[in-house]
This record gives C-alpha cells, structure tokens and sequence, in this order.
C-alpha cells in the first residue's frame, strides 16, 4: 500500500480509531500485527510467505540462542539464521543479476529456463532482512534479550509505517515501545499530523514535480547536453532526498499519532561539510547498521595497516551500494563513496581545515558536487548510460535548458522551499519551527502549503524510490 494513495487515507484513520478503542495493550499489539500484514499483502499477497518466514526463523532461533551457553552451537544458530535471511534476499533480489554475469562473462546460464528470471523483487525486503537480522545478531551478542511474544515480535519486524522504505528501526529502540498503553495526546496526534504532512508535501509537490525533468534525461541518453545533464543531476538529488525524507517523515508521523517515536533518518545531508558527515546525515539508520554490523565486527578503524583500514572502508561502500541494487551501477556509486571517503582520510586538505564561512561553504559545495556526481551512476539504468551522460555533460555546443520553462521555473521555487526549510532546520525541525509562530502566521502557512500541494501536486500515484530496495 502506497502512503500516496486513497487507499491509505481511508485504511490510517480505520487503524488509528480502533487502536484507541483497544484499551488492552495485547489486543492493540495484534491489531497492529494484522494491519501490518494487510499493508504488505496489498502489494503482492504471496510475499507475505517471505516476510512470515524471516519473523517466524530468527523468533525461534533467538529463544533457542539464549537458552544454551555452548558458544559453538550458539555461533551454529546466529549462522542459520543469517544464511536464511541472506539466502532469501539473494534469491529474490542478486540471483538474476548473478546468472545474468556469469553468462556474460563464462556464456552459461545457472538456472535457465526454470523461471528465476521472471520473480519480482518483493517490496521493502532489504529493510525488514536487515531488521530482523539486527535482532538476532544483538540477542547472540546479548546486547538484549529474546522477545518471548511472537505477536510482539513479528509486530517489531513488519510494524507498518517503516515496513517498506525503513527508518531500520533497532530492537531495543522499539520492541520496548510496544508494552506502552498510550492515550489520545491532543498534542502528540496534531505534531504527527504536521510532520506527515510535511512528508506528503515533500513527496506529492517537490519529489514528484522534479522526476518529471529528471526522467526526460535519465531516460533518453544522447538527447541532452551539458547544462541540462548537471541541472536534472542537481534536481535527482533534491528529488531523491524529499522522496525518501518525505516517506520517513510520513513514516514517523503515522508512527507519532499510535503513540511510537522512529529513529530520524536524514539530519540536512546537504550541508555535510565531509564525506564521512554525510553519511552521518544521510540513510543514517542503514550508514549506522553497516557500521555496527559490519565495518566494526571487521575490525573498523582499530586495525594495524592503512591497507587494512582502506579495505574495511571499501567493503562496507560497495556492500552499501550493492544493498541497494543488484546492478553495477549501484556498486560504482557506493564505490565512489568509498574513495572519496578515503581520499578525504589519507590527502587531508589543510587550507579547507580552517573553520571560516569562506572554507565552509567550500567544503559544503565540493561535497556536493561530489556526490551529485556519484548520484550520476545511482541514477542511470547502465553504466553505458551513466558513461554517456557524463561524457555528454562536458558538450556544451548545443544549446541548453530544452526544457517546458513553466515547469523549470516551478522546479527552481520547489527547489528554493526546500532550501529555506534546510536552513531553518539547521537550528530546529521546521515542524516545531511553524509550531512556535503566532496562530494568524502558523496557519497562513499551513494554508499557502495545503493550497500548493492540492493546486500543483503530483497525484499520479507515484511509488517511492526507495522501495525498489
């Protein structure tokens, strides 16, 4: 089910009466459980098998790890667990794409004939594998015990607001939230209601208004030139960042009204001053869940070689960049942030050290344009097309900006709201910033934004980006 959709205005409001109608935290617990089910099932009923199949693997597995002390059998157990999960995505998300170089490159194909080529990657199924995978990797590290509910558990793998797009929401952040009884809270709906509308705004007006510019050129290499090639790279990258804000802010909003706080996702990663601080501002659930599942457990920063060291930073980027996509263009982009991110590491800039508004400016426009650049390869359907659009973006022969100019002037003011609000929110989140206004100021707005998205939204039913991952 798409949070853009009449189908979820109509199921929300539904969920949300009955669950303050429920005034036993168990009967609340398993309304959640089969809406959650519903939410998912609406997409491709038959998937469902998979996400029951996750929940159901690492809810025994991890009551069984926490009742034996052998480490050996408890290594046996975290292992099983991990190669399901991990079989189960690679099947359905690496293995066409796996078959499909093998046959490039040795000219044979594994499973021919037999079908794979045809399954359909099942939605949001890289966030709820790393999800539940965190659970049982940290009740075998015994960071926290083993969830002995199965309705509270499966509730955390596939709670719906984050089912699809994330935020990847850690166990002891959000399994304890569940045992709360919450009431009605005036205060608490009206900020989750802002804070998704928001979320709705950011998707419905500013991502969707963008991708129409960015799919002309993204879709028709050899056609555009120069300018217009940086200028749809530029508005992909505010595109792609209020697509999936704006799906975690109406993630967080939805989760806020039933009473449930979410980890934050983005912190304004466009004024990241470094590579290593965007990835602290940007996907910050999945940048963290790398870093304390796989770059850590590899031996981090605390390793005796710089060549050990670079090899830990490239294999989480490229693993990053491959989690997102099974394609190569999605492990050129997380390849490109690895070497920026060593590049920065072991040729540190002195000159750009010193903290002045001069230096800081510079370092955010570099990062930018860095990252606009990687976001080329992020973009294209091939590294053909990727090639082509960067070696067309230096042809500026021909003339530029073949663009509908009422739709290029509108995306330059979407672009400048987005900016302003990133401003604002460098001192506090816009929703408390409008929140804080007198009534006749704070609902002028309210009003100007509801006018905007009903008079010059997208409602073409546009899915996510981020839930081809």
């Amino acid at each position: 089910m798409l949070f853009n959709s009449l189908h979820f205005i109509i199921f929300l409001p539904i969920v949300v009466f009955i669950f303050f109608s429920l005034k036993k935290i168990k009967a609340r617990q398993i309304l959640l459980l089969i809406a959650s089910w519903y939410f998912y099932a609406v997409w491709k009923p038959e998937y469902i098998v998979l996400l029951l199949a996750s929940t159901t693997i690492d809810y025994f597995v991890s009551l069984r790890i926490n009742k034996i002390s052998d480490k050996k059998k408890r290594l046996i157990l975290l292992w099983l667990s991990i190669i399901v999960n991990l079989g189960i995505l690679f099947t359905f998300k690496y293995f066409h794409f796996i078959d499909k170089n093998i046959y490039r490159f040795l000219g044979y194909r594994l499973f021919q004939g037999h079908g794979f080529e045809d399954i359909l990657l099942p939605v949001g199924i890289s966030f709820y594998t790393f999800q539940t995978m965190s659970y049982t990797i940290d009740v075998y590290k015994k960071r926290i015990l083993p969830e002995k509910s199965f309705v509270k558990f499966a509730l955390f793998v596939s709670f719906f607001p984050q089912l699809v797009a994330g935020p990847i929401e850690r166990a002891g952040h959000l399994l304890p939230q569940f045992n709360k009884l919450t009431t009605i809270d005036y205060k608490r709906i009206t900020e989750g209601l802002k804070l998704m509308f928001w979320g709705f705004f950011q998707k419905i007006v500013i991502a969707d208004t963008l991708s129409v510019l960015v799919n002309e050129v993204y879709n028709n290499p050899g056609k555009y030139h120069g300018f217009d090639i940086w200028l749809a790279t530029i508005f992909f990258a505010v595109q792609i960042y209020c697509d999936f804000s704006g799906y975690t802010d109406i993630a967080r909003g939805t989760a806020k009204i039933l009473g449930y706080n979410l980890r934050i996702n983005f912190k304004l990663p466009y004024f990241a001053k470094s590579f290593a601080d965007f990835w602290h501002r940007w996907h910050i659930s999945l940048s963290t869940w790398f870093r304390d599942y796989v770059y850590i457990p590899l031996g981090g920063s605390r390793v005796k070689s710089n060549l050990h060291f670079a090899f830990n930073i490239l294999f989480v980027f490229i693993l990053s960049g491959f989690w997102h996509g099974a394609g190569w263009t999605f492990i050129i982009w997380g390849s490109l942030h690895g070497i920026y991110y060593l590049t920065e590491k072991f040729l540190p800039f002195k000159v750009l050290k010193k903290e002045n508004n001069l230096n800081n400016f510079l370092k955010i426009l570099f990062v930018f344009a860095a990252v606009n650049f990687a976001w080329i390869f992020f973009r294209s359907q091939s590294v053909k097309i990727a090639v082509t659009l960067i070696t067309d973006s230096f042809n500026f022969s021909k003339q530029a900006l073949n663009f509908n100019h009422y739709l290029l002037l509108k995306s330059f003011l979407l672009i400048g709201i987005v900016f302003i609000v990133n401003l604002i929110e460098r001192k506090k989140d816009i929703v408390s910033y409008i929140s804080e206004k007198p009534v006749f100021l704070r609902w002028s707005v309210y009003y100007l934004a509801g006018v905007i998205m009903i008079f010059f939204g997208n409602y073409g039913i546009q899915e996510f980006i981020y839930f081809r991952f």
